[in-house]
């Protein structure tokens, strides 16, 4: 059974930072690429990272902020969060594919429910 279970949201002042864990249940982890994903009420989910073992893509707001990684042991995808700003404020999805590392939601088959970040003073 398909699962992915994000966590590691919360509250935070800006330029603080946070690691989002997103667990991976049901998906075979040698042959699927894994992103992270953000979305605000009212606007369109965008990428944010996306990773295929070395291959990482990142969009250009977080790169050097964030880094994404996977622990293959533990099924378990990462976000790290630093220098955290307010715009960065969404809901933070885990989501899997069989295709490549991308930051187009539409090639992604399978998605957690999203753990919120809030970055205020």
């Amino acid at each position: 059974q398909v699962q992915l279970e994000e966590s590691g949201g919360g509250s935070v002042q800006p330029g603080g930072s946070l690691r989002l864990s997103c667990i991976n249940r049901g998906l075979p982890y040698t042959s699927i690429a894994m992103g992270w994903f953000r979305q605000v009420a009212g606007k369109e989910r965008e990428g944010v990272a996306a990773l295929d073992g070395d291959n990482i893509r990142y969009a250009d707001f977080v790169k050097g902020r964030f880094t994404i990684s996977k622990d293959n042991a533990k099924n378990t995808l990462y976000l790290q969060m630093n220098d955290l700003k307010p715009e960065d404020t969404a809901m933070y999805f885990c989501a899997a594919t069989w295709g490549i590392p991308t930051l187009e939601a539409e090639y992604f088959n399978y998605w957690g429910q999203g753990t919120q970040v809030t970055v205020s003073s």
